[in-house]
């Protein structure tokens, strides 16, 4: 039997190539995006949905959350949407702050919250909410973006336990840096002239030479696809070479000492 899977911010990125990756599979996709009426290369593919939804839109969510599970039995809800905001806390506007957490953190619990009682009729489902090994691990600059993927790592462990009864799985896919044009088009950067040193050396981790170094999309959107797929009971999936070896350092060395070692990278 066909299984289908609803996806946010499908557009470019991870997103798409999870969109691919699960119609080569044979799943049914309803990719969603702010402006579906740019896509092309979804909308050319067999089973494939394309709708406007904007995360930030609560009453767009509830509408076109009910108008698929009046047609479609979902078996999948991938919280793919989001983009970074980056820059030491004083550079950043109240306006930008909360846009931030609006999107990341808001379109996820709204989205979930939408599709909970579906899942929970049917008695079966799963959330895979996407993070960040920034929602893992805190880093200089990343603060309302950690606060707003540490909160999605939380909301998910949380939820997990509470629809355990129902049938219903909730999984954390937290990837390390990809080679997608994120760092260009869905990052938003604040600068203040206090922080020029610091911004400068966090920045060498965005550069064209390290971007290299970072996990393809479709690598990461094949351990969404595990996760999907795998039946294990397991909440969280770590995505790339750096996001494992960084979690691989905090779960050996321990929370603080780790802390520590990232506090005296950035100790002028």
């Amino acid at each position: 039997m066909q299984k289908t899977i609803f996806i946010t911010g499908a557009s470019t990125g991870l997103g798409k190539s999870a969109a691919k990756l699960f119609q080569s599979k044979g799943w049914q996709v309803i990719a969603t995006m702010r402006n579906p009426e740019k896509e092309t290369e979804l909308t050319s593919l067999k089973n494939v949905i394309v709708l406007p939804l904007d995360v930030t839109n609560s009453e767009q969510i509830t509408e076109t959350i009910k108008n698929i599970t009046e047609k479609y039995s979902v078996d999948v809800v991938l919280n793919n949407a989001g983009y970074g905001l980056i820059g030491a806390l004083e550079s950043l506007s109240e306006i930008q702050i909360e846009r931030q957490i609006v999107t990341n953190l808001f379109g996820v619990i709204r989205i979930s919250k939408a599709f909970t009682p579906h899942f929970r009729e049917k008695k079966s489902g799963t959330f895979i909410n996407v993070t960040s090994t920034f929602g893992l691990i805190g880093f200089p600059t990343c603060s309302i973006y950690s606060a707003t993927k540490f909160g999605v790592d939380g909301f998910s462990e949380s939820l997990a336990s509470e629809l355990t009864q129902f049938g219903i799985q909730v999984k954390v896919v937290a990837p390390g840096g990809m080679k997608t044009d994120f760092a260009i088009r869905s990052m938003e950067v604040g600068q203040h002239e206090a922080y020029e040193k610091l911004t400068a050396e966090v920045s060498k981790g965005y550069s064209a030479e390290q971007l290299e170094n970072y996990t393809d999309a479709e690598d990461v959107a094949q351990i969404i696809y595990e996760a999907a797929t795998d039946n294990k009971n397991q909440l969280r999936y770590i995505a790339g070479n750096d996001a494992n070896a960084l979690y691989d350092e905090r779960l050996k060395n321990g929370a603080e000492t780790q802390i520590q070692n990232i506090k005296a990278m950035f100790t002028f």
